[in-house]
């Protein structure tokens, strides 16, 4: 990790979730179901919110998994299981993308995809920094965060500005296709 890099990470510790079991919003175990793009101010319990100029001081694979959990607009699986993209999806360079996986409501195999995914990128070290990110004011990135923080993960760092920002910032996106394997 690169000198200067804790310095530049926001932590937002809160008092109480952004959620409530009475929040239509919402669903029983905290996860957001409904209205995706709306803005987010505080990361999920345990998770801390990394800048964007700190997240682009990071070399993707190398100081930190970039776990993209945008949907895939448009896209399907295939019979055959490969996706079928209805357009190209730009993500920040060595991004791995798991898209679906941010939904608050999850199938079985995509939970088991994205699970066995982040755990196969990670070489199984929970202690690994992960940065998951979406697009700006975006919660599936919220909920991918809360999730591998429930999954144990000890250091996931939420990009809330997502590729938004990355692209305001003047840094370069690239084509990205999503992980292999049954996610959706």
């Amino acid at each position: 990790m690169r000198a200067g890099l804790q310095v530049a990470i926001i932590l937002l510790v809160t008092g109480s979730p952004a959620w409530s079991q009475t929040d239509p919003l919402f669903g029983a175990d905290g996860y957001r179901i409904a209205h995706y793009r709306s803005p987010t101010r505080q990361p999920p319990p345990g998770v801390t919110r990394i800048a964007p100029a700190a997240a682009a001081q990071l070399r993707a694979d190398r100081d930190a998994l970039f776990i993209d959990v945008v949907p895939a607009e448009g896209g399907h699986k295939d019979a055959n299981g490969r996706w079928q993209l209805a357009s190209v999806r730009l993500s920040i360079r060595g991004a791995h993308w798991f898209p679906e996986s941010g939904r608050g409501a999850l199938r079985p195999n995509v939970v088991s995809w994205f699970t066995r995914g982040v755990a196969r990128l990670s070489k199984g070290r929970k202690n690994r920094p992960v940065v998951v990110f979406c697009l700006a004011d975006c919660w599936m990135s919220w909920n991918a965060a809360r999730r591998l923080n429930t999954l144990g993960y000890t250091q996931v760092w939420w990009l809330a500005e997502g590729t938004d920002s990355w692209r305001d910032m003047g840094l370069p996106l690239l084509p990205v296709i999503p992980e292999g394997g049954a996610g959706e």
